[in-house]
């Protein structure tokens, strides 16, 4: 089945209870001479997820890896499933698995979740996984957690599925790691809970993974977890969460830049950061961008195209009662326009 993970409210809400019991912790707010109509603070610690914190596919590069699976890359069934011969792959892997080969059974319960070559079939792949998952393949533990945590397919058992999510974090699986550091502080959102945390997201976000990457920036935005401040650190690990398109911390980033937050002020760049998650699809980031260019804010000012992304933020049910007064004073012309270009836009 694709890879899914424990959405980041968890550790938002924490973040939140942490600074509130502290002092109030706002997002960056642009600096006086950015202009007088700039993205007013956000009345919460932090932001809540955006659409990137959904559940996403499972990493095309995981899902070909023959070390994944614990199998050797020479492998004829693991060649096959790399080569795109799904098919194949599922004969061959099958017969092995039956034979009870571990690497052999994950591999078959990927193709069954997956419907690749076969029809998908979850509750028989859920079999598989148990079956590889007893005999310590960390890519099996992690996704039967997370049927065990669904209960969909197997009967629902938490207890047994924070066993396996932790097992394959401590072996290195990293998808793994990020979620049972969620559930780590969905059980204790309190600093105890954040402290046992931190060390998973941290080895998950050292490789690579956005959602790690993130979620580390908000612990060192907030000097959580046995961690201090570190607004230099939490820039960096937003740039790298926002250079694989992450869009909540493409937008993060470009409210710091503003600010000049763990950094330079780097409006250009905020402009950026925030039409690409704009361009994404990422709401918030789209009302933001029309604030941009109504101010022109990292570019030239464009009435009519701060008009054109706040209808398309509109249209997706953001309603923000500055622009709509802004709206209200464009010109008919403008007016007509602003609606033109936001029937072009993404």
């Amino acid at each position: 089945m694709p890879w899914a993970r424990l959405p980041l409210q968890a550790l938002l809400a924490a973040l939140m209870v942490q600074a509130a019991a502290a002092e109030t912790i706002l997002l960056p707010q642009p600096k006086p001479d950015v202009g007088a109509h700039a993205n007013k603070p956000i009345e919460q610690p932090l932001p809540q997820p955006a659409t990137t914190a959904e559940p996403t596919p499972l990493p095309s590069a995981d899902a070909v890896n023959p070390d994944r699976f614990g199998a050797k890359p020479a492998d004829a069934a693991y060649g096959a499933f790399q080569r795109g011969l799904y098919k194949t792959a599922y004969n061959l892997a099958l017969v092995r698995a039956q034979n009870g080969d571990p690497a052999a059974q994950t591999l078959v319960a990927e193709i069954l979740s997956r419907g690749l070559g076969v029809p998908l079939n979850s509750a028989e792949a859920a079999k598989w996984y148990a079956l590889a998952a007893e005999q310590g393949v960390p890519e099996a533990q992690f996704q039967y957690a997370l049927m065990l945590l669904d209960g969909r397919y197997v009967k629902k058992d938490e207890k047994e599925a924070y066993a396996l999510m932790q097992a394959a974090a401590e072996a290195g699986n990293r998808l793994a790691q990020f979620n049972f550091a969620q559930m780590l502080v969905q059980q204790d959102p309190g600093d105890a809970g954040m402290a046992k945390a931190v060390s998973y997201y941290e080895r998950a976000a050292a490789t690579g993974l956005a959602d790690a990457q993130y979620a580390m920036s908000q612990i060192y935005a907030n000097g959580v977890g046995g961690r201090p401040r570190d607004d230099v650190q939490a820039r960096r690990l937003l740039a790298q969460a926002a250079q694989q398109n992450y869009d909540t911390a493409q937008i993060d980033l470009a409210a710091w830049m503003i600010e000049g937050r763990g950094g330079a002020r780097d409006l250009k760049s905020a402009f950026g950061w925030t039409k690409q998650a704009a361009e994404g699809g990422n709401v918030a980031a789209q009302n933001r961008l029309a604030k941009l260019y109504m101010q022109g804010i990292g570019t030239d000012p464009d009435l009519v195209l701060a008009g054109a992304w706040y209808i398309v933020a509109r249209r997706a049910g953001l309603i923000d009662p500055q622009m709509d007064d802004f709206l209200q004073g464009l010109s008919d012309g403008e007016t007509k326009q602003a609606l033109q270009k936001a029937n072009r836009l993404p």
